[in-house]
């Protein structure tokens, strides 16, 4: 279920603080009003995370999780590792 944060169109609360997060299925419809204090609400644009990578990913990395590395010897031709 994704994650969606809201926050209030005017005004603060003391229950949600102006701003809060649901968990809701991508069939639900969108929310309306808080489910704390029931004032208006907005979607708000809200960041993501992605893994990171601190180093480069070498070939024995890469076998040991399970890959199959293939090497170019021509144009269009591959062969494992």
């Amino acid at each position: 279920m994704p994650i969606y944060e809201y926050e209030l169109c005017e005004g603060s609360c003391v229950a949600c603080g102006g701003r809060f997060t649901l968990r809701r299925p991508l069939s639900a419809k969108p929310l309306e009003f808080c489910p704390a204090c029931k004032k208006p609400v907005r979607k708000v644009l809200s960041t993501f995370n992605t893994p990171t990578i601190t180093k480069p990913v070498s070939v024995s990395d890469a076998k040991k999780a399970g890959f199959t590395i293939l090497k170019k010897v021509g144009k269009g031709e591959y062969e494992r590792q």
